[in-house]
């Protein structure tokens, strides 16, 4: 996460990673330690964000090693570094795996001779075969063996590279020396030499004495218990979305906008029990069910890049998928009450509407509930087209767009044809029941007439609709619940999609090796 400091994110995932037996001061004493080693001290309280290239791949080498595997994978661990850092980190490496017994399997870009010398095995492949496997103090010899020496003064790893890469084996401009032997052949003649070697046929011996043995599995160490990596989660997210401003606060100025603009269009509606005041309800209701809620997508960019962190980590096993989707549900939620209090109250107060605080805190409610509904709903697009965030924004927007026009609004419940729009999208819009709470909220319990004088007693010749029978015949609302039932399934919507998201991730995680057979 780029809002946090390199000693935030260390320190955060030694809490995730470390077992329960290790105390909190020995946690944050380990991750300490690890940063020194990398050299990252200075950098320790500067946002990951704002750090170059290589300290970013020596915090994720941070963050890998704070648990000191058995078996350590690095894919170029020295990217982006000169060569002095990336000799330094790389021996840093090679010392740490010497005094924790770790074995650490590393793809190097361009490494000196120096960095060279620090392996004890060397594994060159060439376009999916086995160039050589073994000592890397004998790749020499192999190398010149086979017609292929190394030249005085030259960086072996140069060397071998040059002889194997044939994407440029093809003639060679004029005035540049031509390879004597071509890539493509140079590359067979090598990996027909390794196949009859000795060195191969070590490895295939010692690979089916593992078989034989059964193994000798390596399993990831204990991490912590699921209460504290929820904790632990939330808490990160959280400082993350703080940080952000592109998370919430940016939505949040653009909410109080939109509810300033919409309190002043509507201006004490609520003081008014008209005809013509129905209808002026209604859009200004649908308006808050429909694009306020639609708003939310602003935050998918954001989200994504927590969901890349999530697949990576998970990927390492670092955490699950239910403390993730309990941590940022628990850290989201203050800012989205935020978001929901302070726009919904300028609207609501400045149009008018039911001036007591039980009517003004069930607005609030299906406005937080269904700001947590949609974003849970692009959790689900997030798990489908990662990492691709301009598809999901217009697959969110689309999906969005489909349940606004079944929300009861722009065609009334009984004229929606049945098939498609009815049953199931106008069953399972989230609209539809915002709409219908958040109309019954204001509508229940009053009286509408085209004469002012009739409204709260007048003339017995008074004709007086009460808000009952608008829900009912104009906006055809089910009145055979209440508004809490409304708000019941809203917050059922809610699990469903979290739930949903949940599956989606754990099915995927499944099927991709299938798929990649």
């Amino acid at each position: 996460m780029t809002t946090l400091t390199v000693r935030e994110a260390v320190y955060y995932s030694a809490e995730l990673q470390l077992p329960p037996s290790l105390s909190g001061p020995n946690k944050r004493s380990r991750a300490e330690d690890t940063i020194r080693e990398m050299g990252l001290l200075a950098a320790g309280d500067t946002r990951i964000g704002r750090v170059s290239g290589g300290q970013r791949r020596r915090v994720s080498v941070c963050v890998e090693m704070l648990t000191r595997p058995r078996l350590l994978f690095l894919d170029e661990p020295t990217s982006g570094l000169d060569s002095a850092a990336s000799y330094h980190v790389l021996g840093r490496i090679a010392r740490l795996a010497r005094r924790e017994a770790m074995t650490v399997v590393a793809s190097v870009h361009q490494p000196s001779g120096e960095m060279l010398e620090m392996f004890h095995s060397l594994c060159l492949l060439a376009y999916g075969k086995t160039v050589y496997f073994g000592p890397t103090s004998l790749a020499n010899e192999f190398f010149a063996l086979n017609g292929f020496p190394c030249p005085s003064l030259t960086n072996p790893s140069d060397h071998y590279l040059r002889t194997i890469n044939k994407d440029f084996d093809q003639d060679v401009e004029e005035g540049l020396q031509a390879m004597p032997t071509s890539v493509a052949k140079a590359i067979e003649t090598l990996v027909d030499s390794y196949k009859s070697s000795i060195l191969s046929q070590q490895v295939l011996h010692r690979i089916a004495e593992i078989h034989e043995e059964g193994g000798g599995l390596v399993k990831k160490g204990s991490r912590a218990s699921f209460t504290v990596q929820c904790l632990v989660l939330t808490r990160r997210s959280f400082v993350n979305m703080y940080r952000d401003a592109g998370y919430y606060w940016l939505r949040l100025v653009i909410y109080i906008a939109l509810g300033i603009c919409l309190g002043t269009m509507f201006h004490d509606l609520g003081h008014s029990h008209s005809y013509g005041s129905i209808q002026d309800r209604g859009s200004m209701l649908m308006f808050v069910s429909g694009f306020l809620t639609f708003m939310a997508i602003g935050g998918f960019p954001s989200f994504v890049e927590d969901m890349k962190i999530f697949a990576r980590e998970r990927l390492n096993g670092h955490y699950g998928v239910t403390p993730f989707v309990i941590g940022n549900t628990l850290s989201s939620a203050p800012y989205l009450a935020l978001v929901s209090v302070v726009p919904g109250a300028i609207a609501y107060y400045l149009a008018g509407l039911r001036g007591s605080f039980p009517h003004f805190a069930y607005f609030i409610l299906v406005l937080f509930t269904s700001l947590l509904l949609v974003e849970s709903l692009m959790m689900i697009v997030a798990s489908v087209v990662l990492p691709n965030f301009l598809m999901g924004i217009i697959a969110g927007a689309g999906i969005q767009g489909v349940m606004l026009l079944n929300g009861g609004f722009f065609r009334l419940p009984n004229d929606i044809p049945k098939p498609v729009w009815r049953y199931p999208c106008y069953s399972v819009s989230l609209h539809k029941y915002a709409n219908q709470g958040l109309y019954k909220n204001e509508f229940m319990g009053q009286t509408f007439s085209g004469d002012r004088r009739c409204v709260d007693g007048g003339p017995a010749d008074c004709t007086t609709v009460s808000g009952e029978e608008i829900l009912r015949d104009v906006w055809q609302m089910e009145m055979g619940h209440s508004k809490w039932i409304d708000l019941v399934v809203l917050c059922g919507m809610v699990v469903v999609y979290r739930l949903l998201f949940l599956v989606i991730v754990k099915t995927v995680e499944k099927l991709k090796p299938v798929l990649r057979k």
